[in-house]
């Protein structure tokens, strides 16, 4: 078993593709046959796996989960900005960890696949990711 957190640079809010720097960790596992577990320790981004050729795609996520969660006048949870509530329902939508198989030392994603980080904040921050390798 092997265990490391990836951090990750700010990022603009949007979805952003981090499978390099998740599979860069897994290979330095050295595990060539198993599971990679990724648990993102946020609660105001999300993890996914969604199409990594077409950065369009991207750009249509952020739009509809922002038209499904953005500015609702009920909101109480503001203290730190209009965009936080938002974020956090974004981040239970979508969840926060995924498991992804390992072979040959590397992640086993389909050909069009990719991890997304899904920043939902206007300034979240650098990200941290567990990641253990088993």
């Amino acid at each position: 078993m092997y265990q490391t957190v990836v951090t990750l640079p700010p990022y603009p809010r949007g979805f952003h593709l981090i499978t390099d720097a998740i599979d860069n960790a897994v290979a330095a596992s050295g595990i060539t046959t198993g599971l990679a577990h990724l648990f993102l320790k946020h609660t105001s981004a999300s993890l996914c796996i969604n199409e990594n050729a077409d950065p369009t795609v991207r750009k249509d996520m952020e739009r509809f989960f922002s038209d499904v969660a953005d500015a609702k006048p009920y909101y109480v949870h503001t203290y730190e900005g209009d965009d936080d509530m938002p974020a956090h329902i974004k981040s239970v939508m979508l969840g926060t960890s995924l498991t992804i198989p390992v072979t040959n030392g590397r992640l086993n994603l389909g050909t069009w696949q990719g991890i997304y980080l899904g920043e939902h904040r206007d300034h979240g921050g650098s990200r941290k990711i567990v990641v253990t390798v088993y």
